[in-house]
């Protein structure tokens, strides 16, 4: 029997030997999830959380029946009951889902939900991508204004910042209105019909599907044949146009550089107008570490009201990798104030209900059960980067005091074993200032 771990999916655990898997620290997730949320928070984003799995047509609605993530990407089953289910793969469209099915749109207030967790895609394992991975996410509706597609991405740069990233690059692009793309789709299939024999065997088969798609090809052949393709940019309708050029000036005013990029169409067929990419050198050909757009429409095509929207997504995976290639940083581990080593059954009986009292305070203390060797407690007192360590055996307990021990200085200071709950409280209260 095998039981090691699926293919394309990891552990997150407390620590990583190799350097290179330092990422799938659990400490360092917890730093990451806690920036996030803070910044959600500060923007004014309040949580929305959506079952793993979905019904299937809910992904083929959304985001689009010619897509690569429906058509080869999804993990989908059925049933008992045999209802075709599929682990999401993505989260903007379950948010949707949700606002639309709990009548969110008539409480009163702001429309911005923010999501954290993981997503699934059937796809081959390889740098910055897995089978199971992890998104957050940020959703805002109600608005059709510039401000709001900039808000988003101000959002999403200031999340990197205070990550601590640099040599980021912001990509941007509009696929305008319906019938800007309709235009430019004629005119897209008009250059490449005479090349289509050239093309790699996804794009003949987005040709027919949704030749936009073809943009999104990293086939070198197509690229070569794209280079010289019209883009969308000269196809806008005067709104669509208007609104771009607006959403360039407010990023202008906030100092975000931006490039634009004519080919980028993102791969989800909800998209409109804005769309936008944050990409990082350090993460070899698959370098995009946040990306969205505007989606209006997508409550309505869901059953709901219809109403305006954008949003973004970032992979967890992407931005933990980029952050260590970067040297970004990080907190040290949560680690133990004070290490407890009793010696012997007297001085288990003392440290165990100091242990819980010094816990019920909000400090954090550990101990060495095993209550026998000295060195043995000091060990893990080390291993666990303890602060201070104390020790309590029959000679303490006999003579009425203890060594507080500073495991940096490896100074010492004596003190009553009535006075060591206060003393360690006030260590930790002069540390916190």
């Amino acid at each position: 029997m095998d039981y090691t771990i699926a293919k394309g999916a990891f552990d997150i655990v407390p620590f990583e030997k190799e350097e290179e898997d330092k990422w799938r620290e659990s400490g360092r997730w917890q730093y990451l999830e806690t920036v996030l949320r803070k910044t959600a928070d500060d923007y004014g984003f309040k949580e929305i959380r959506t079952p793993i799995f979905e019904r299937t047509e809910l992904f083929v609605r959304s985001v689009g029946e010619g897509t690569d993530i429906v058509s080869k990407e999804m993990y989908t089953f059925i049933d008992k009951g045999e209802r075709s289910l599929t682990l999401r793969p993505e989260g903007t469209a379950p948010s949707m889902r949700a606002f639309v099915e709990k009548k969110l749109y008539a409480q009163s207030g702001l429309f911005k939900y923010y999501y954290l967790g993981p997503m699934f895609r059937y796809e081959r394992p390889q740098a910055g991508r897995y089978r199971q991975y992890h998104q957050f996410g940020a959703e805002a509706l109600g608005n059709t204004s510039p401000e709001q597609d900039v808000e988003l991405i101000d959002m999403m740069w200031e999340i990197y910042r205070r990550l601590g990233l640099k040599n980021l690059t912001l990509c941007i692009n509009s696929v305008g209105d319906s019938q800007s793309r309709s235009d430019y789709k004629k005119a897209l299939l008009d250059y490449l019909t005479p090349f289509f024999a050239e093309l790699s065997a996804d794009s003949q088969d987005r040709f027919s599907k949704n030749i936009l798609r073809i943009l999104d090809s990293k086939d070198p052949k197509d690229k070569k044949i794209l280079s010289q393709a019209p883009t969308i940019l000269n196809y806008l309708h005067p709104e669509s146009k208007s609104h771009f050029e607006r959403v360039l000036q407010l990023l202008e005013g906030l100092n975000i550089p931006y490039k634009i990029e004519p080919a980028l169409v993102r791969g989800l067929d909800y998209y409109n107008k804005t769309v936008f990419e944050i990409t990082s050198g350090e993460l070899g050909a698959q370098n995009a570490i946040g990306g969205g757009g505007r989606y209006d429409g997508l409550t309505a095509a869901l059953g709901g009201p219809d109403l305006p929207a954008v949003g973004f997504a970032t992979g967890i995976e992407r931005l933990l990798q980029t952050m260590l290639k970067q040297n970004a940083p990080f907190p040290d581990p949560p680690h133990p104030f004070i290490f407890l080593i009793p010696l012997g059954t007297k001085g288990l009986e003392f440290c165990f209900p100091l242990l819980c009292r010094l816990r019920h305070e909000g400090i954090p203390a550990e101990m060495d059960f095993s209550a026998k060797k000295i060195q043995h407690g000091l060990s893990l007192a080390n291993a666990l980067s303890a602060e201070y360590a104390v020790i309590v055996g029959d000679n303490e307990l006999s003579s009425n005091r203890t060594a507080v021990k500073n495991m940096q200085t490896r100074e010492s200071e004596d003190v009553s074993l009535e006075a060591l709950f206060a003393y360690i409280k006030k260590l930790l209260d002069r540390k916190r200032g």
